[in-house]
């Protein structure tokens, strides 16, 4: 590990929590250099929904590679993306109803925000994009700007003078109340301009896994359509299958103006992003928004081989809720188990998130989940959730054994933190 300590910068974290050197992957499981596998329940951040080196999706990129396909395009056509393209189009967008142009900006989420925003900016001709409290869209300058994490809170060098959060909301039931968005809009009342654009998660992941309420989105949707403010939703981690449908917004039955994919739309851990744009806010000049790396060939093959194994039918989002489910079930009966802990359970699909008074006690649950063979995440404002995130493609078996792992871990730190 010398080589980590003394060579890379200060700035790496994962390996912080997780102090070994990890060597191979495969499916829900990642082996370090011993030999030793660890359930991964981390699944890259999100990056990884079909798992470590998926084989259809390895063999489609195999044989991309040994026929000497195009690896890198900047923008120009090739057979890979027009087959991402036509694919992405008849499997995804069309089935749904949905009608987008595709951008495709700098191969990472945060590069798809910062299109978005500047997008909603020039459209409108409007400069202020409004975020939500506990939020998190990426650690560029304009990513954080809208933002409010942890991470966004510690980092001194952005401004943050003007920066106010819109309130979040998962529980307003059937009568949401946007009366604080509602004024932010209203020219006449705060007497500024209106604002671009407003981007949401639906389900904050970095924030401690905050699931909005159906009421509460489709309200908001209904808002900036009155207002004319363009509704980003940043569908980076909680896209591509993580809460059940293709799109975290879907049960919503909305439409956002723009929406920032990333992450695991690749299907392979391999950088990509999409941006997806309704047609009339496409105002871009050509060459406008650019980047070097965002024609990612080999990442268009693995991405169309996602779409056509996962996507041509309803199983995996079936499946998906259905695991989500259990899982939620089996973190609620853990919660019973230690009541004087306040645990408490939220999530969809397979993004599940258990909560500790303190992030203490979460970060305790993680390091003791790593030496039983776990790998599992902290998020929320003080990192008090301890964040479940399995690949889509985890087993029944290999769920329960991941739970049973986790219920070990807890009862290590209860006994620990009472001296037990």
């Amino acid at each position: 590990m010398s080589i980590f300590d003394h060579v890379e910068s200060a700035v790496r974290s994962y390996c912080r929590n997780w102090p070994t050197v990890f060597n191979r992957g495969q499916g829900s499981w990642i082996y370090d250099e011993g030999g030793r596998g660890y359930l991964d329940f981390f699944a890259g951040a999100g990056a990884l929904n079909y798992g470590h080196n998926n084989s259809a999706l390895k063999q489609g990129l195999l044989d991309y590679v040994t026929s000497d396909g195009i690896a890198h395009a900047l923008d120009m056509s090739t057979i890979a993306k027009r087959d991402l393209l036509d694919t992405f189009v008849h499997l995804i967008l069309k089935p749904r109803r949905l009608d987008y142009r595709i951008q495709f900006p700098s191969p990472t989420g945060a590069s798809s925000v910062e299109s978005a925003l500047r997008l909603a900016r020039k459209a409108t001709g409007r400069t202020a994009v409004l975020g939500f409290a506990n939020s998190f869209h990426g650690v560029t300058l304009g990513a954080l700007l809208v933002s409010d994490s942890r991470l966004s809170r510690m980092d001194s060098t952005t401004p943050v003078s003007g920066r106010t959060p819109l309130p979040y909301n998962t529980h307003f039931g059937d009568n949401p109340d946007l009366s604080v968005v509602e004024r932010r809009f209203d020219v006449s009342a705060v007497g500024q301009e209106r604002p671009a654009a407003v981007i949401v998660e639906t389900v904050q992941g970095e924030g401690g896994v905050n699931v909005a309420s159906v009421q509460w989105l489709q309200a908001l949707s209904r808002l900036c359509s009155d207002f004319g403010v363009v509704l980003i939703v940043d569908d980076v981690q909680a896209g591509c299958g993580r809460t059940g449908s293709f799109f975290s917004f879907e049960n919503a039955g909305i439409v956002p103006d723009i929406v920032c994919l990333s992450k695991s739309i690749s299907g392979y851990g391999l950088p990509l992003a999409l941006t997806l744009i309704r047609p009339d806010l496409d105002v871009w000049e050509p060459g406008e928004h650019s980047g070097t790396f965002r024609g990612n060939n080999h990442a268009f093959i693995t991405a169309t081989k996602a779409i056509e194994t996962y996507w041509s039918d309803n199983i995996l989002e079936k499946q998906t809720v259905s695991k989500g489910e259990s899982v939620r079930r089996e973190l609620a009966s853990l919660a019973a188990a230690y009541p004087h802990l306040s645990l408490g359970v939220r999530g969809a699909g397979l993004i599940n998130g258990l909560s500790f008074l303190d992030g203490k006690q979460a970060r305790s649950v993680c390091f003791a989940a790593f030496e039983r063979g776990l790998l599992v995440e902290t998020a929320g404002r003080q990192g008090e959730v301890v964040k479940l995130m399995p690949p889509l493609t985890t087993t029944d078996d290999e769920l329960d054994t991941g739970l049973e792992l986790l219920k070990a871990s807890i009862e290590e730190s209860v006994h620990e933190s009472e001296g037990l």
